[in-house]
């Protein structure tokens, strides 16, 4: 059982774990922890260092062309539809269940892109299917129209350079 201290604080992300011989404590980043000692205490940099390792992300694209011609809820709707949709169809796999686990709920990290329309999304599942990265492609039925994509939790490391040439949604 965890001690009193440790329960305080798990909820803000830092938890004290003594070191052999010597006290330290960890910041938990995502799914990774990193130690330090008391006398070495993270510094702003070191921090986000921590930070940017490797966490757990899912992308979510959406096209371009229908955030400019559709409904602005329309097209949130489909991404949801897509991320739920990768989500629980690898509602298995390690990944997925830490990303989605309890401790992780509320530290979840997704990246929004966007693509200018049809053939690029369908280029990107290609691509995306090539790599043997999952996803899904929302077709949103019954007008059988390629919406938007979104992955299942990966960790950034692995995934990231398929979206590189992508732009944020804005």
């Amino acid at each position: 059982m965890a001690s009193p201290a440790v329960a305080l604080l798990s909820p803000c992300r830092f938890s004290f774990l003594p070191t052999p011989r010597r006290i330290g404590f960890a910041v938990a980043t995502g799914s990774r922890l990193r130690r330090f000692s008391m006398s070495q205490a993270p510094s702003d940099s070191a921090a986000a260092s921590a930070a940017a390792e490797d966490v757990m992300v899912q992308y979510v694209v959406l096209r371009r062309d229908l955030i400019d011609a559709w409904p602005l809820g329309s097209v949130v709707t489909q991404g949801c539809h897509a991320s739920v949709a990768a989500i629980w169809s690898h509602r298995d796999d390690p990944i997925t269940l830490q990303y989605c686990s309890p401790d992780n709920l509320d530290y979840m990290h997704k990246v929004t892109l966007e693509v200018k329309g049809e053939p690029q999304i369908l280029n990107l599942a290609e691509k995306l299917k090539a790599g043997d990265i999952a996803h899904k492609l929302w077709i949103e039925q019954p007008e059988n129209i390629p919406t938007c994509l979104a992955t299942k939790p990966y960790p950034k490391s692995v995934i990231s350079s398929y979206f590189k040439k992508l732009k944020l949604c804005k």
